[in-house]
């Protein structure tokens, strides 16, 4: 699958969290052109391998211009800042309150909750099959 340069969200694919959290961006995603693929699938790993200081990241990765030659990612609490600026409206307002703490401290508390994450989530075996209306925006 093509990704048309629009951004991809890496995410852990078993983590029940990160998998609510893509079900939350499918949902108030107006635009729709979001897609999404597991750190571990084939494109998640090819984009680990172009970018050699994300070695052994354990965090949502935000890609712009995928594919391209300008393409950039961000790890952390500035990928999801990115997705909050991605879905506009009140995402993005809240984005911009939470840009007034600085970055060393919103990823310590990113990190500290990535801790924790599969404690109060759960984890699962595999990522879930996306549904059929939305199955379009995966990337294997």
């Amino acid at each position: 699958m093509t990704t048309n340069g629009q951004p991809v969200l890496l995410y852990d694919g078993t983590c029940g969290f990160c998998d609510g959290a893509v079900q939350f961006v499918l949902r108030v995603d107006r635009r729709g052109n979001m897609r999404f693929a597991a750190l571990d699938s084939d494109f998640g790993q090819a984009v680990l391998r172009r970018h050699p200081e994300l070695a052994g990241v354990d965090s949502v990765v935000y890609v712009e211009n995928p594919d391209q030659a300008d393409e950039r990612v961000t790890v952390r609490s500035a990928a999801a800042l990115h997705v909050a600026d991605y879905l506009g409206g009140p995402w993005k307002a809240l984005g911009s309150v939470a840009r007034v703490v600085p970055a060393p401290v919103r990823d310590g508390l990113y990190d500290r909750f990535a801790a924790i994450r599969y404690r109060v989530f759960g984890r699962v075996d595999s990522c879930a099959l996306p549904a059929p209306d939305v199955r379009a925006r995966f990337i294997a």
